[in-house]
């Protein structure tokens, strides 16, 4: 006996599936303040990630400048140097209690005065992550504001990326939404994945004005041509049952629950960390750890920072992981981090308490 099954048989437009850009049109016109054209403003690609890199290939030229603030996701770098690109880097700095208080993500600041002194005749675009990973910061409106002003004066493009939309603790502001002359540079990047808690899925999109998207969209169809048609339908009716169903509201009311269950050890041990305004990251200073002087780390891990050995050490000792953020730093600033670890709490809750647990095995080690 042969079971069939039927499929709905539609070529798949390159720039995207009908329902999901519409679906994304209307799901984000209430937060840009108008309607969204979902054929001119809205292109689909494969994650997030190939939206950026589609970005980068249809503006970015041999030589051109794209600034990237430290720390940064690894993907942005690879993705600018192919088309020819140089990364040019500006760090946010730490708060300057982080090693022996709990501070704000929102503390770690962009000094401004840097960010102009990297602009130069050769600068093409700027990349911003809010809510930032791995810090977990939300860009308030006069930090963003002032990035936009600047790109407006040097007619520079902002690449927006917006992946962790969805998840805030504190009031959220995009970009694209500031002025006119902003808007009219800005391309906004998210992410089905994260918003739906399905990286896998490789289903993202870009917003902006036709004459950014458009050229977005040419790379895109020369990279992969066009993007997964089940896992595009699956997300447009994601995003048409979301608000029906409360999935906003609840899932950011869960991800903060985990956050402030998980981070309860860090008060109980004593050490500071930088609550985060958005994502599931956390930033935790270990400045008070004192590893032992004799313990045998592996010559790949005896070379790097000191937050590359608090991570090995961790995960020998204690079975928990946790990611050195000197990785999204170049050498030059890694120094900023390196009494630093990422704990990411997008876990069960029967995992956090076990990692919990484990962590107080610190004990005997802080100073």
């Amino acid at each position: 006996m042969t079971i069939g099954v039927k499929i709905q048989q539609a070529k798949n437009h390159p720039k995207g599936r009908p329902r999901l850009k519409k679906a994304i049109a209307d799901a984000y016109s209430p937060f840009f303040g108008r309607t969204l054209d979902p054929e001119t403003e809205v292109t689909i690609t494969t994650g997030a990630n190939e939206g950026m890199l589609s970005a980068f290939m249809a503006f970015v030229e041999p030589g051109d400048e794209v600034i990237v603030f430290e720390p940064f996701f690894d993907q942005y770098i690879s993705n600018i140097e192919m088309p020819g690109g140089k990364v040019v880097y500006v760090p946010l700095h730490p708060p300057e209690n982080g090693a022996t208080a709990n501070t704000s993500a929102g503390e770690w600041s962009l000094n401004m005065s840097e960010l102009e002194k990297a602009v130069t005749d050769k600068t093409r675009m700027i990349v911003l992550n809010t809510p930032h990973n791995p810090i977990g910061k939300v860009f308030n409106q006069d930090e963003l504001k002032a990035i936009g002003d600047l790109c407006v004066k040097h007619n520079i493009i902002i690449l927006s990326d917006e992946v962790y939309d969805r998840l805030y603790y504190v009031p959220f502001s995009r970009i694209a939404t500031l002025s006119p002359e902003i808007a009219k540079l800005t391309l906004t990047v998210g992410s089905g994945g994260k918003n739906f808690y399905c990286t896998g899925w490789r289903v993202g999109w870009l917003i902006g004005p036709d004459h950014l998207i458009k050229y977005v969209s040419a790379a895109h169809t020369r990279i992969c041509y066009s993007s997964v048609s089940p896992l595009q339908e699956a997300t447009a009716i994601g995003f048409e049952e979301a608000d029906k169903h409360g999935f906003w509201d609840e899932t950011k009311k869960e991800m903060k629950s985990k956050m402030d269950l998980f981070n309860q050890i860090w008060e109980e041990l004593g050490l500071p960390y930088s609550d985060p305004e958005g994502g599931y990251f956390v930033l935790v200073n270990l400045a008070k750890v004192k590893l032992p002087e004799d313990y045998p780390f592996p010559p790949h891990v005896a070379s790097r920072p000191r937050d590359f050995k608090l991570s090995w050490f961790l995960i020998k000792e204690l079975g928990v992981a946790a990611i050195p953020p000197t990785e999204f730093f170049t050498d030059k600033n890694a120094h900023i981090v390196e009494d630093w670890l990422r704990f990411a709490v997008c876990k069960d809750d029967k995992v956090l308490e076990e990692a919990k647990k484990r962590l107080r095995g610190l004990k005997k080690y802080i100073q």
